[in-house]
């Protein structure tokens, strides 16, 4: 009898501990946590290293310390999913305090959970369908040709980093127009300066040298942006940019902005927007430089929409992207899916938020002011999601809606910098097959993290 009461006790421990709501924990050091293990850099089309090796010990969804921040890892499509669709009612935009940091103590992009309503508004209105259709397709198309004759002498040029100078020099107008040549070089420079490089060797002196290179860079550009807001303020200059709008919030007595506020937010969109479509790009010309089938079909298609063209020489058209570039937006999807571009997407919760895990009575708790990461990555490369994932096929995109806040497709999770993405990076890539020759040129693919 005795021993049908141990075993009836031990199936009801381990029933407890399967539906309890604590989750695994790996916290790592006293104060840093996982830090360092989180630092180490990882290839840009794999599963970040500092989760891969914690979802086989710990499963997919694990308790974590990062940077000094408690904080929950979720490799689960199913809990991703749950923790979307409860964005600015159980979880807000929130980030490790290191990070608010160095994005500047101002930035209510990483610290007001509730601006991703408003920031979502706002670059819809930047590089959101009507945007691109009016007149950013065309000012990314001319930007992309008049840089390619540019660099038309050289023998070689980093992708990625042509890629993030474009992309600052025809953001730039669309965030502050009007400024003078000078001030607008100065701005530009700085913007490409800023990057997190330092994170390669976060406790190396090296890395922290950098960081203070990094820092002033930052302190130089939103300078020069509060010398052109104090500027258009006492003008009352209207321009048809991001500063005009904030200008108008910062004039409204329940404006959740300050100066400071509003130049760092025009700052960090200017980074997001660099970071991500400067990645996947390189990372699609990499693959296509070695798939002859997807060069083929991608001049193929590029060859076409020149023909049909009645002004051979005129550029990219809101037409001519929707209707005429549909293999090259596969390829782009493609790209993102096997890229690193956001490695985990950071929100926080609200309030203890009760998740439901993958078995039946299953619920874990997530405590109020916990930040949640999760691992888009995780999901792209799950083969129940997508046959041989680590393959670049662009053809299993084929007839299907290229949606990228889906359960199993998040690259950027819901954020709006994802429309300017794909434009972006399919100017850029007609550009580069309509230029010289494509050769078998070795793409380097930095780590990331």
């Amino acid at each position: 009898m005795s021993s049908i009461w141990n075993v009836a006790m031990l199936i009801l421990a381990l029933v407890v501990v399967r539906i309890s709501h604590w989750l695994y924990r790996c916290y790592g050091f006293p104060i840093i946590g996982e830090t360092i293990d989180f630092l180490k850099p990882c290839g840009f089309n794999d599963i970040p290293t500092f989760v891969k090796k914690r979802m086989i010990r710990y499963g997919l969804l694990f308790r974590t310390n990062i940077f000094g921040s408690k904080t929950v890892v979720s490799a689960d499509p199913d809990v991703i999913n749950q923790i979307f669709r409860q964005e600015n009612t159980s979880f807000g935009l929130g980030y490790p305090d290191i990070l608010v940091k160095v994005f500047g103590k101002d930035n209510l992009f990483l610290k007001e959970v509730f601006i991703h309503k408003y920031l979502h508004k706002v670059t819809m209105q930047i590089i959101g369908s009507e945007g691109l259709k009016q007149t950013m397709i065309g000012n990314m198309d001319k930007a992309t040709r008049d840089h390619f004759r540019l660099k038309a002498s050289q023998g070689s040029f980093n992708v990625r980093k042509e890629v993030e100078n474009l992309i600052v020099a025809y953001m730039t107008p669309k965030l502050i127009s009007n400024l003078k040549p000078e001030t607008q070089s100065k701005l530009i420079d700085n913007l490409n300066a800023f990057n997190l490089d330092w994170f390669q060797s976060f406790f190396s002196l090296s890395s922290w040298k950098a960081l203070i290179k990094v820092l002033k860079s930052r302190g130089e550009a939103i300078q020069v942006m509060k010398d052109v807001l104090s500027m258009r303020r006492e003008s009352r200059e209207k321009q048809e940019d991001l500063l005009n709008t904030l200008l108008e919030e910062l004039d409204k007595e329940s404006s959740i902005f300050d100066q400071g506020s509003a130049t760092n937010l025009i700052f960090l969109l200017a980074f997001v927007a660099r970071e991500g479509t400067s990645s996947c790009t390189a990372l699609a010309v990499k693959f296509i430089s070695k798939d002859p089938k997807v060069l083929a079909e991608l001049k193929r298609e590029h060859k076409a929409i020149v023909d049909n063209r009645k002004d051979k020489k005129a550029g990219v058209s809101w037409e001519e992207y929707t209707h005429n570039m549909t293999f090259t937006n596969m390829v782009i999807n493609e790209s993102l899916r096997l890229s690193n571009t956001t490695p985990l997407l950071f929100r926080k919760a609200l309030h203890d938020v009760e998740i439901k895990g993958k078995y039946y009575l299953e619920r874990y708790t997530i405590p109020a002011g916990w930040i949640v990461a999760v691992a888009p990555s995780a999901v792209h490369y799950d083969p129940t999601n997508y046959e041989n994932p680590f393959e670049f096929n662009p053809w299993r995109w084929e007839g299907k809606e290229m949606t990228r806040g889906s359960k199993t497709f998040m690259a950027f999770g819901i954020c709006a910098a994802s429309n300017g993405n794909l434009p972006s990076s399919s100017c850029f890539i007609l550009r580069f097959l309509s230029g010289p020759r494509l050769r078998d040129h070795s793409f380097t693919i930095p780590s990331i993290h």
